[in-house]
């Protein structure tokens, strides 16, 4: 077993060179994320995540939460360590003042959300719902129910929860069958069930807040007639404290694969004559309100890939320096070495760092994207930011989720034999990472998010703009000397040349032949997220060289970040190509069979 460190230098490094926290620290509201402000938060956030939620991850993981008579315990030591994280008011970062918020940019908040991930994923998924849960509340609720709930909500002594999914809906809310019968004093009677709820029920916190999707009797069908719902766990008094129980109860939580300590819920609401329920904005507009806490989630998930792959890769670097086996091929007659002198090894290795760096890299800018389409005082400026955004988040969701199966499994491939075994702890991550390509729409419906609503539907204005950014880098690359920046250009040029016959390709044919095109969609959103990751990559090498220049910090780390982005080019960009031949020219192929010939 390993321990986990955060990665704090390649954190501030994405941060200032590529994110632009400086930019971000200059828009209004968020002068405070100074850079020592912003290094003291990392350093605090990594000694809790090191300190406090890594030690956990391995005992939470064997011991899992427990459901018992409607109630669930989660594994020992998680109560007391949300306590803690309650109490040093990490719920309250990236907050609004008004309700008790810190009022931090999304891009530190992002960065210290990471740590959490990939110290205990189990743990993070409770304040990640509650996030979501805020980010709803405040764009949609009330005066009334904002005051009620937000308050408690921001500084964590409330979770809150998302209630989507039904048995037999799956991904398909137009199925949602719930139903709110509207009361003579405002209130509506919740009525129905809903599954995999994270962390729906527990006893870390003294009250959730359940948003649940629910249709009334007037409503029209399908999409169009779904509300949105506030179903505390305990009623609210008009004094702020906490009243009787509501009619919402766990009936039991699942056996999982992975994630074990978090209690991932079957909810049901109304079995005792209703439970009590407050309408969030308009009838009928829940599923628009929704996609806010959905919005927030898969950008969530999407670090959750960063985060456990992060943490594999720090187990197996760790493991790969202590395992000695064999010789040093480069040494006659040398002793046993450590495996990670064994090229394989080294390469598997070079695979997780380097696909990380992309990810953290592509999370972290786009999160500052984010900043900017919040805050930005200009109007042009906060559109962009968020057309940009609102294109990459089914990317990071994607992709960095895919990667982290793959990551995770080298992480196991690694340690050998040992990584088969469970105390080891790396089949654990990979175990843990398996979901987060499910959550929150698997990756065929991010892909079609992608192609459809977000290329198709705006005729791809955002995403060309961003394939000129990309290619607006070969003449600073260009400018460079030696042969890894040559291959860094080299391998830009070709992947940014990929994604653009892609495009072309999809505008071309989605209107008329949408199946042919949706075929080909997972492997493009793959492509995206390959070529934007050496986009970063390319930026960062070059970031890293003119502080080489400079003279100023870490020599050691720059000509690292130089290596990783040459190793990226010369070993992940170039499945950019293959993978825009299968959009291009495999989607007949996958129609091509009668469902009896499967």
């Amino acid at each position: 077993m390993s321990n986990y460190a955060a990665p704090i230098r390649d954190m501030q490094f994405v941060m200032k060179e590529l994110a632009g926290l400086d930019r971000v620290a200059a828009l209004p509201g968020y002068e405070e994320a100074s850079p020592d402000l912003v290094d003291a938060i990392l350093e605090e956030a990594g000694k809790f995540a090191g300190g406090v939620l890594a030690p956990l991850n391995f005992s939470g993981d064997q011991e899992g939460s427990r459901w018992q008579d409607g109630a669930v315990t989660t594994p020992a030591g998680f109560k007391d360590a949300y306590q803690q994280f309650v109490d040093n008011g990490w719920p309250a970062l990236a907050c609004d003042p008004e309700y008790g918020g810190q009022g931090l940019p999304r891009l530190v908040s992002m960065v210290v959300r990471e740590m959490w991930k990939a110290s205990n994923m189990a743990f993070s998924l409770c304040p990640m719902l509650t996030q979501g849960a805020i980010e709803a509340l405040a764009l949609a609720g009330s005066d009334e129910l904002k005051q009620t709930f937000l308050p408690n909500m921001v500084s964590g002594h409330w979770t809150g929860t998302m209630n989507l999914t039904e048995p037999g809906a799956g991904s398909d809310l137009a199925a949602v069958r719930s139903r709110a019968e509207p009361q003579a004093d405002g209130t509506y009677k919740i009525f129905g069930q809903k599954i995999f709820i994270t962390w729906g029920e527990h006893d870390v916190a003294e009250n959730i807040v359940h948003l649940v999707l629910a249709r009334t009797p007037t409503a029209p069908a399908g999409v169009k007639g779904i509300s949105l719902f506030v179903v505390p766990k305990f009623m609210v008094n008009a004094d702020g404290g906490l009243g009787e129980r509501n009619d919402a109860w766990c009936a039991s939580i699942e056996h999982k694969l992975g994630i074990h300590a978090s209690p991932t819920a079957v909810m049901v609401f109304g079995d005792h004559g209703g439970a009590t329920g407050y309408l969030v904005g308009e009838e009928n507009r829940g599923l628009e309100y929704m996609f806010i806490m959905m919005n927030e989630a898969r950008i969530a998930v999407g670090l959750e890939g960063v985060a456990i792959s992060d943490r594999a890769y720090q187990q197996a670097l760790a493991y790969a320096k202590d395992r000695i086996q064999g010789k040093d091929m480069r040494v006659r007659g040398g002793g046993d070495v450590p495996i990670i002198r064994h090229p394989d090894v080294r390469r598997m290795l070079m695979m997780m760092k380097s696909q990380i760096e992309a990810m953290r890299a592509l999370a972290y800018v786009v999160a500052s994207a984010l900043d900017h389409a919040h805050a930005s005082p200009d109007a042009n400026d906060r559109a962009r930011n968020q057309a940009f955004s609102d294109l990459m988040i089914p990317v990071v969701k994607g992709w960095c989720t895919e990667n982290a199966n793959d990551i995770t499994s080298l992480g196991v491939q690694v340690h050998g034999g040992m990584g088969f075994i469970e105390e080891t702890g790396a089949a654990q991550h990979y175990r843990d990472a398996r979901i987060t390509a499910i959550y929150e729409g698997t990756t065929g419906i991010q892909a079609l998010d992608l192609i459809g609503r977000k290329i198709a539907r705006e005729n791809g204005a955002t995403v060309k703009a961003v394939i000129a950014e990309m290619s607006a880098l070969d003449a600073k690359l260009a400018a460079q000397e030696g042969a890894d920046f040559a291959t860094i250009r080299k391998a830009l040029a070709e992947g940014v040349a990929a994604v653009s016959a892609c495009v072309d390709f999809i505008l071309a044919n989605f209107a008329k032949e949408a199946a042919l095109v949706a075929a080909g969609s997972v492997p493009f959103l793959k492509l995206m997220g390959v070529v934007s990751g050496g986009w970063q990559m390319a930026r960062a090498a070059l970031a890293a060289d003119a502080l080489l220049k400079e003279g100023s910090g870490d020599p050691a780390f720059y000509r690292a970040k130089i290596a990783t982005s040459r190793f990226y080019a010369d070993h992940v960009m170039p499945q950019a190509a293959g993978l825009a031949r299968t959009m291009l020219e495999g989607g007949e192929s996958v129609l091509a069979l009668e469902e009896a010939q499967f």
